[in-house]
């Protein structure tokens, strides 16, 4: 047998049938490992990597709940986000092959309020501002006003500092929050990432800049209630009967009730 025939594009024919020897290894095999050799679940915490808008996404968790998430648009690879988990939580991100239950349903479905998340780094301030960005609706936004509101606060300076602390981008949904005066706030993820998610979502540019346009809530004259713009309800409102309204104090003095769904009240 010539050297030519011993080879199979420069591996050695001895090689290539030892690769082919090779088998995967067991589902969650790392993990396993380190529970077998007594490594202590709170050192360490297993992740995945899942199909979901801006270029997929990498999310950790604990047993507590999750822990980190990261779009893949924004690292360069596993290896990032190991480094980048360990660096903001001091534990180790092992990979999985299995998903945390409910996991995979709520990024298709963009219902991620009920997902467990791990809250041990947080304070209760931040917890609540977080829980209430949880509870925006796939393709809505709510201004940062609101996010004060639901969390109880006094002003939004505490919400700006939760929001950029947000450890889950897209599964604590921040893209949906705006500044009141208009426009995406995106202080976890960034724009270019804020804008891919907002898009998959079908929330325009445009409406994150509807309030200049003098449109914070959107009323309907045929049931007197109002809503925030991007609001479900407020979508079905048909064009004769739309009314613009500026402020909550306007569509109160018209006679207009607040949507029990979007609050706007609260805004």
């Amino acid at each position: 047998m010539s050297h030519e025939d011993d080879t199979l594009g420069g591996r050695t024919r001895v090689e290539e049938e030892l690769a082919g020897l090779a088998a995967r290894a067991p589902e969650d095999f790392a993990a396993r490992v380190l529970r077998r050799v007594g490594v202590p679940s709170d050192r360490y915490d297993t992740y995945l990597w899942l199909e979901a808008p801006a270029g997929g996404l990498f999310v950790a968790w604990s047993p507590e709940g999750v822990t980190g998430a990261a779009p893949g648009s924004t690292l360069s690879g596993p290896r990032m986000f190991e480094e980048r988990h360990h660096a903001r939580t001091g534990r180790t991100a092992i990979p999985t092959n299995r998903a945390l239950p409910g996991l995979t349903s709520a990024l298709r479905t963009g219902r991620t309020a009920r997902l467990p998340i791990d809250w041990r780094e947080f304070t209760p301030v931040e917890r609540a501002i977080l829980d209430a960005v949880r509870g925006i609706p796939r393709g809505q936004l709510r201004p940062l006003t609101w996010v004060v509101r639901e969390a109880s606060l006094p002003d939004t300076d505490a919400v700006r500092t939760a929001l950029a602390l947000n450890p889950a981008p897209l599964l604590i949904p921040c893209h949906r929050v705006t500044h009141d005066e208009g426009g995406a706030c995106d202080l976890a993820c960034g724009p270019e990432t804020g804008a891919r998610l907002r898009t998959a979502e079908g929330i325009t540019e445009e409406m994150t800049w509807l309030p200049r346009s003098g449109l914070v809530f959107l009323g309907s004259d045929t049931t007197r209630v109002y809503c925030h713009p991007t609001c479900a309800h407020a979508r079905r409102i048909t064009p004769p009967h739309r009314v613009p309204f500026v402020s909550a104090d306007a569509a109160r003095t018209a006679g207009y009730r607040p949507c029990k769904s979007c609050r706007p009240i609260a805004a």
